[in-house]
């Protein structure tokens, strides 16, 4: 059967705070979007508990925390629920789902779970194509670091403390506001932010034009008074900028353009920092490298502008050191840098390389890239390999599937590394995930970037690349 796409996407109108909807239950409480609502809840004081099919790190910090947990999925784990809180992933037929459908409790999707949490708070919601997890982030640390006291729901982790989500006592709450199913207008944000704006997931919309509408929808869900903050330079963001102009809703920009309300200038370049002017010659100094991530904190400061002064906004923003598995170094050994990254959309891919050429200095840079979904991949095809010829050497691995889909003939990783615009004897297409850690330390020399990239399981191939480059030094030495 299949997943529970448009079933339980309506919204609560009116949205009811938290603490009203009684005992809730997380479907796939251990998932990464899952987990981190939950885990506002819990500090909330609120009563959850949930079910995962496997017993995960998460599942154990959730259960600590107070969570009652059940391993496998089955009706009476929804005794004495009230409310049971759903994923898009889920498939229709999940014996929860039809169980909660049966005994008449209320089914709201993860989406309207966090909007519920949000009432009564200063709600900031960041959507965009790219840049959504590093912004909220960000965010999330100089509000920490200015005293405010945020809670926070991440589609990734901090990279300094590994966490995802927190209940904080201040007034601010800032979450990610993910396009991919349509659900970001369940949110009513007080101020609304979008990054960029362009097709990234065609399993949902069927075009550009879809995408358009459905971020014009969120901008009509920022409450009277709200605020949308929008990225000038870019076409589909600007999309959303008209929109809000004609609706009356006040916009405040970013960006390196003149008509940029905060204005990028003088950016600087280099390995693991970053150096702007913010219009009124405010310093920005990031602990961290990429044209992409100063704009990420143009975002940032436009936000923190509501609640402190800009210059302040932007000292704050020197304390942010990354999220995890964005340009995240997972390890170095005899001069050879290991990276893990997100990346997976050929925008993204173009934009984060740039950035990693940048760290290689004089080094090779050598990528490992993984296609995520046959329905992306199909989408991109002929897309992916134009901005993986920025690199020195890549590996192609087959695409990773998403859930519940089957392959789709033609879609394969070969096709990718064929059009990688580089010499036949620097791209490799390798099918198996197992082979990819020994070419890459085969390749690495010292002073080379090694980058693993993608959104599937290619992240468990970098920390075998250094262990093998360890065993390596250890017998040579």
């Amino acid at each position: 059967m299949s997943n529970i796409h448009g079933l339980y996407h309506r919204r609560l109108d009116p949205l009811p705070p938290a603490e009203e909807l009684g005992r809730i239950h997380f479907v796939g409480i251990g998932g990464v979007g899952m987990a981190p609502v939950a885990r506002v809840a819990l500090e909330r004081g609120l009563p959850v508990s949930g079910s995962d099919i496997k017993r995960t790190p998460t599942v154990d910090e959730l259960e600590h925390d107070g969570a009652i947990i059940s391993l496998g999925q089955r009706p009476e784990n929804l005794d004495g629920v009230d409310t049971v809180v759903v994923s898009t992933g889920l498939r229709a037929d999940n014996v929860e789902i039809l169980a909660a459908k049966e005994r008449g409790l209320r089914v709201i999707h993860r989406a309207t779970a966090l909007a519920s949490l949000m009432v009564g708070r200063t709600s900031v919601l960041v959507a965009g194509t790219h840049g959504k997890t590093t912004t909220t982030s960000m965010l999330a640390v100089a509000l920490t670091e200015l005293g405010l006291d945020p809670s926070y729901i991440i589609g990734g982790e901090i990279g300094a403390t590994g966490l995802s989500g927190h209940a904080g006592k201040g007034e601010v709450f800032v979450a990610e506001a993910d396009e991919s199913d349509g659900t970001f207008t369940h949110y009513e944000p007080d101020i609304a932010v979008v990054t960029n704006v362009e097709l990234d997931h065609p399993d949902y919309f069927e075009s550009v034009a879809a995408v358009y509408e459905a971020f014009k929808a969120f901008v009509d869900r920022i409450k009277p008074g709200g605020t949308l903050v929008a990225c000038v330079d870019d076409p589909g963001a600007r999309i959303a900028i008209e929109h809000a102009h004609a609706k009356g809703i006040t916009v405040l920009t970013y960006g390196i353009s003149a008509e940029a309300d905060i204005r990028i200038t003088d950016v600087a370049i280099a390995s693991g920092s970053s150096k702007a002017l913010l219009a009124g010659d405010i310093d920005l100094n990031l602990n961290m490298t990429g044209r992409h991530n100063v704009e990420n904190a143009g975002a940032a400061v436009a936000v923190l502008s509501a609640f402190v002064d800009r210059a302040a906004a932007a000292k704050a923003l020197a304390h942010f050191t990354g999220a995890r598995r964005r340009m995240e170094l997972i390890g170095e050994v005899g001069g050879v840098r290991v990276y893990d990254d997100y990346m997976h959309h050929p925008t993204e891919i173009a934009a984060t390389l740039a950035a990693y050429r940048e760290l290689a200095g004089n080094g090779r840079l050598i990528v490992a890239f993984q296609p995520q979904r046959y329905s992306r991949a199909q989408a991109f095809l002929r897309e992916y390999g134009a901005p993986l010829g920025a690199a020195d050497l890549v590996a192609v691995l087959e695409v990773y599937p998403g859930s519940g889909e089957d392959p789709i003939p033609g879609v394969t990783g070969s096709v990718i590394a064929r059009d990688v615009p580089l010499p036949a004897e620097q791209v490799v297409f390798e099918p198996e995930t197992a082979n990819v850690p020994g070419l890459l330390a085969d390749w690495a020399r010292p002073g080379d970037v090694v980058v693993t990239a993608g959104a599937g399981n290619v992240t468990t191939v970098g920390p075998k690349v250094l262990d093998l480059l360890r065993r390596r030094a250890e017998i040579q030495g």
